[in-house]
């Protein structure tokens, strides 16, 4: 009956829309609009009328119609200085705050020239200033676009890292907002994608489509649920109003075999517009590999997104969002399996209408239909005997499809949304898996503990009559599907729906210099596990404007939602699921976690050129999620447990544009603490991952980020980043007594040594007398670690990535324009870990020095 319910209301709100070719759904961005005259009233055609973002760098600039109008739409929320000029007048000047999707009007009444300026500013850094509750980070295509990163399909993430101090980063793409695991929204255009957006799950959309971003990481909107430890809400190019075609073509080459090119074409007029970006590449390292030398590490990566826009009236505006996109790699090897040859391959299509309807100047309607899925293919090699320890294959699909709507109203003192999120998210999952190392799950072990006796003694209890003994860790469950003892592959197939409705209101309150922000969400989530979630929210935040300060604290109730993916295979769903035991342990359905949520913090400016803004966080999670890998694989199970606690600092330091040099350093540091017992998800093969409070691998005491960049009069620039991270943890070696069991190959890899002698591929450590250290890991001694208090780290990097170019490479006055560039990635060429044979993410390492030439085209 619900489900039913749940698909009419959905086809109630998707009918109207069907007729429809193009729409427009601006999200959350925002829309000025006004007047120009003069001192009679009289309108004042042709001025210049221009916005712009000091800190951001975003800019707009169009000219007043006949009768005096302008209008800016797409804007992204922010403060904008606002100026208009006209031959024979005064400037007129304004600082404008967009913080709601209900157009802002501004009349601008000029003065003649010679008379005293119109001037309506704030005191010093006020259009830096935000008075807004939560923390959040803004950034605009300009940064984007020269950030010297390379990450093949995965240039959103990086972005994302980059831009904010509360993530610390992880391989392919991954990223841990304030120290969870991967609890991050997309809100493209008024589109929530709270699905895994990591290159080895999906796909992501291309950098080349992206305007803006405001990257939350504080406090959440009532509006926003499900992942919201970090939202990036997404405002992407569009051709409306642009009066003439742009775009761009651009190719790229680098280090690993490494072709590319995007490609950009948009034009539009005050009622059609039409935006397309292409993207392709292909790498010899395309994932984050296990060894610093790639290994059967080839990818490519194709996306396309295209946004058409349609606004009849100032009144109606529609828009769709077209994506498509598909990522092939191959799954790369460690010197241990150099034979193996997996691969998989991801394919993904979105369809994004939408529809906004300006009811009266102060009343702006939403409405925001979709669907997107995901079809995910996990290959293993053609001799299944090649995988080692286990061969495995899996075919799964995740689609979501269902309305955002919401009514937005501004009275006065008021900004008032309320709306509803409903969505179904239906799941496939085929999975097989079979033992290929006889020593993986040894029936029977030899007075060492070492494996021993043939593949066909399969009944512990013959042990002895070989001179052996039982092995004390052998798992039952797993005897069917070892095929080194004639077993055959386990078989999994599951089918569920997940439906999810929400419903939310929020308040913005302005009261002199304070702003409050009320709202509640009410959610229900019916999946393979049923419950509600009541979330008040309630910020406060205090404009102190002679010191150019900005005070906020917040509170939130959120309710967490489970990982969709591969959700029904770790919960026991479906024909042949693991009830059975097969991993030695009942799987457990993960229910919705709850989350209390606590902010305090402020910005300052520093005087006109400086922005600090500083955000403490604390959140307790009641079931606190996380991912378990499969063996070597890219395969991950969802696993829940009993609670987390999460506390720590996030920051920024920002510069305006100070005559070409603009900088930012951000920093961050987390405490992410975990408590057993394991409550939901597949057990990691039926053993506890830890006895008691456990510090997890999102946890890194400090990590910042220094983005540096100058350009000379819009042509050369140069652009530095240097990353700081002090180390994720590492849960899979604890101490060194673990690291003498690792394989030669693996102590090699991270340079073990027995005081001055290194472990070789020939000659691994098994004992040691004296210290036992790694060059990558900080490693405990025996006896010496601790899960909570001393847990084993990576070692502390610094890496830079350094990037030389030009917007204008025959200084032309030509519209069209040619651009090159060369990018340096990890410019030391330093030798570092994100994990090592960590339970949650498995091993990666940093991009060794990476070199990318760029030439292209502008228009």
């Amino acid at each position: 009956m619900r489900k039913t319910l749940a698909l009419g209301v959905l086809s109630l709100f998707l009918l109207p829309f069907a007729p429809f070719a193009s729409a427009q759904s601006l999200g959350n961005a925002g829309t000025i609009e006004g007047t120009v005259a003069d001192p009679s009233g009289a309108a004042v055609g042709n001025a210049i009328v221009s916005i712009h973002n000091s800190v951001t760098g975003y800019k707009q600039a169009t000219t007043s119609g006949p009768d005096g109008t302008f209008r800016f739409s797409n804007i992204p929320p922010n403060p904008y200085h606002l100026e208009v000029t006209a031959s024979g007048f005064s400037t007129f000047a304004k600082d404008v705050s967009v913080r709601t999707a209900v157009p802002i009007q501004v009349s601008a009444k000029l003065l003649v020239a010679g008379a005293q300026a119109s001037v309506t500013v704030e005191g010093a850094g006020a259009d830096m200033l935000e008075v807004d509750p939560s923390a959040h980070t803004d950034t605009d295509r300009t940064l984007i676009t020269k950030l010297p990163a390379f990450d093949p399909g995965g240039g959103l993430s990086q972005a994302i890292t980059y831009s904010t101090g509360g993530v610390a980063a992880d391989g392919n793409g991954l990223f841990h907002p304030l120290g969870d695991h991967a609890q991050s929204s997309f809100v493209i255009d008024g589109q929530p994608i709270s699905d895994q957006q990591s290159k080895v799950f999906s796909t992501q959309l291309p950098a080349s489509a992206v305007q803006s971003m405001e990257i939350v990481t504080g406090t959440p909107d009532a509006e926003f649920g499900d992942k919201t430890s970090l939202v990036a809400n997404i405002t992407t190019r569009s051709g409306l109003g642009a009066k003439r075609v742009f775009g761009n073509v651009d190719a790229s080459y680098g280090s690993f075999g490494s072709p590319g090119g995007t490609a950009g074409l948009g034009f539009g007029n005050a009622k059609v517009g039409n935006f397309l970006a292409v993207e392709g590449i292909r790498s010899g390292r395309f994932l984050d590999s296990p060894e610093f030398t790639p290994f059967h590490d080839k990818g490519n990566s194709q996306t396309i997104f295209d946004r058409f826009d349609y606004q009849p009236s100032t009144r109606d505006v529609f828009h769709l969002n077209l994506f498509a996109a598909r990522n092939w790699i191959q799954i790369p090897n460690t010197y241990d399996t150099l034979n193996q040859d997996q691969r998989q391959r991801v394919m993904t299509w979105s369809l994004a209408p939408g529809y906004q309807r300006t009811i009266t100047p102060h009343v702006l309607l939403t409405i925001n239909p979709y669907i997107r899925k995901d079809n995910f293919h996990y290959y293993g090699s053609r001799d299944p005997f090649a995988d080692s320890p286990a061969t495995q294959f899996q075919a799964r699909a995740l689609m979501n499809w269902g309305v955002k709507a919401d009514l937005a109203v501004s009275m006065g003192r008021h900004d008032i949304k309320f709306g509803t999120d409903l969505k179904q998210t239906r799941l496939q999952e085929n999975f097989g898996f079979g033992i290929t190392d006889e020593t993986f799950n040894p029936v029977c072990v030899n007075q060492n503990g070492d494996p021993a006796g043939s593949p066909t003694l399969i009944n512990p209890a013959n042990c002895g009559t070989s001179g052996l003994v039982p092995n004390p860790n052998f798992s039952a469950g797993l005897l069917p599907f070892d095929l080194t003892r004639n077993g055959s592959l386990f078989s999994f197939h599951g089918t569920h729906a997940i439906n999810q409705y929400a419903f939310y209101a929020e308040d913005s309150i302005k009261a002199g210099n304070f702003l409050f922000k009320i709202g509640f969400r009410g959610e229900h989530y019916a999946g393979l596990s049923t419950n509600n979630g009541a979330e008040p929210r309630v910020g406060i935040a205090y404009n102190v404007k002679k010191t150019g300060t900005v005070l906020r604290v917040a509170y939130a109730r959120t309710f967490e939602t489970p990982f969709n993916e591969n959700l029904l295979l770790a919960s026991s769903t479906g024909a042949g699921g693991l009830a059975q035991g097969v991993f030695g342990a009942d799987a457990v359905p993960i229910p919705p976690g709850r989350r209390n949520q606590f902010n305090t913090g402020l910005q300052q400016a520093l005087g006109r050129y400086l922005l600090l803004d500083v955000d403490y966080f604390w959140k307790y999670t009641h079931s606190a999620y996380d991912f378990s890998t499969l063996l070597n694989t890219t395969i991950t199970f969802p696993i829940s447990w009993h609670n987390s606690k999460l506390d720590g600092v996030t920051g920024r330091l920002s510069t305006t544009n100070l005559h070409g040099f603009q900088a930012y350093w951000t920093f961050g540091h987390t405490r992410a603490r975990y408590f057993p017992p394991e409550i939901g998800g597949l057990i990691s093969q039926g053993a506890p991952l830890a006895g008691g409070v456990f510090r997890i691998d999102h946890d890194q005491a400090f990590q910042s980020t220094g983005v540096f960049r100058y350009q000379h009069k819009s042509n050369e620039w140069v652009s530095l980043i240097w990353r700081y991270d002090s180390g994720l943890v590492v849960s899979g070696i604890p101490d060194s007594d673990a690291a003498l069991a690792l394989t030669a190959a693996q102590q090699t890899s991270i340079g073990l040594a027995c005081g001055s002698v290194f472990a070789t591929f020939s000659n691994p450590i098994t004992s040691c007398n004296g210290p036992v250290t790694s060059k990558l890991l900080t490693l405990p001694q025996a006896g010496q670690g601790n899960d909570d208090h001393n847990p084993d780290r990576v070692k502390p990097r610094h890496v830079f990535n350094l990037a030389l170019g030009t917007d204008n490479l025959f200084h032309t006055e030509k519209r069209e324009k040619f651009t090159a560039s060369l990018q340096i990635t990890n410019l030391t060429n330093k030798v570092a870990l994100y994990n090592f044979l960590s339970t949650f993410s498995g091993t990666h390492f940093l991009q060794p020095r990476t070199v990318v030439a760029r030439f292209g085209i502008v228009f």
